[in-house]
């Protein structure tokens, strides 16, 4: 990976560029001020350095994907657990009841319930309401068949308590890169 030290803009957004050699290059939102010997230097605008961590774990389902992430510490059940049409929790008392996983980078510790829950996730994937991809700590055999028939990028052996509700993120593979 290479870097891009700043020579334009103090403000940049967050871009991910591939070039042909498939290597990838991260532009970062960050802010220009002057040093004490009066050079100018970038920060993240929390006022720290800015800090990317990438996280390495077991292909499930291999692919690429992008977006914010949205984290349980609770199994899901997607066999009633979430409405195939909407993407939307039902499970009651879940800490993400009433939320939608469409298009998110779902991360929860594992799966739960009926085998019926991969074909539920799969028809989430034909009805555009699946999540963009999956993180576990221990994918099962439910997720696993679900992540596999949908084409859904899927990761375990992850310590999620690193990863919270709102990252950015960019999956590739096996790895997984926090914004």
């Amino acid at each position: 990976m290479r870097h891009l030290h700043g020579c334009c803009s103090a403000e940049r957004q967050v871009q991910i560029v591939g070039d042909h050699f498939g290597e990838g290059m991260f532009l970062f939102k960050a802010k220009s001020y002057e040093n004490q010997d009066g050079q100018h230097e970038r920060m993240h605008p929390s006022g720290g350095d800015w800090k990317m961590e990438q996280l390495k774990g077991r292909i499930i389902y291999k692919g690429k994907a992008e977006g914010e992430t949205l984290v349980t510490s609770q199994p899901i059940s997607f066999y009633g657990g979430v409405d195939p049409n909407t993407g939307v929790v039902l499970e009651k008392g879940h800490e993400l009841q009433g939320i939608s996983v469409k298009g998110k980078i779902l991360v929860f510790p594992q799966g739960k319930g009926s085998t019926v829950g991969s074909y539920t996730l799969y028809r989430m994937k034909k009805n555009n309401t699946a999540p963009a991809a999956i993180i576990n700590e221990e994918t099962e055999t439910i997720i696993a068949v679900g992540a596999i028939i949908s084409e859904i990028p899927t990761i375990d052996k992850i310590d999620v308590s690193k990863i919270k509700t709102g990252n950015k993120v960019s999956i590739e593979n096996d790895t997984i890169t926090l914004f």
